[in-house]
């Protein structure tokens, strides 16, 4: 077998929670910085909150504003067509409509 190509592996890890808890573990990394962990996560605790990094819950309201605003506007435009009068005019009003 090949030696030395395996990477350091550190027994006592420490890994530190955005809430500020810190526990020990094994890793390939000294210091592991985690967003969330067993004392702060909503299954645990038994909290109902939103766990949202990315903002993912900003970009579907924004999306769904954007749909709600082009169907309304959708809306509008077939009920401004439906009231425009679609009849054939006669000549004699479309003459009329120039003067």
């Amino acid at each position: 077998m090949r030696t030395a190509i395996h990477p350091q592996y550190f027994e006592n890890a420490q890994v530190i929670c955005a809430c500020g808890n810190r526990f020990t573990v094994g890793s390939t990394k000294e210091i592991i910085h985690i967003e969330l962990c067993n004392k702060c996560h909503p299954f645990y605790t038994g909290e109902q909150r939103f766990v949202d990094s990315a903002s993912r819950i900003q970009k579907f309201q924004e999306k769904q504003k954007t749909a709600a605003e082009h169907t309304a506007k959708k809306i509008k435009k077939t009920e401004d067509k439906k009231q425009k009068d679609t009849t054939p005019k006669t000549l004699r009003e479309m003459l009329m409509s120039i003067k």
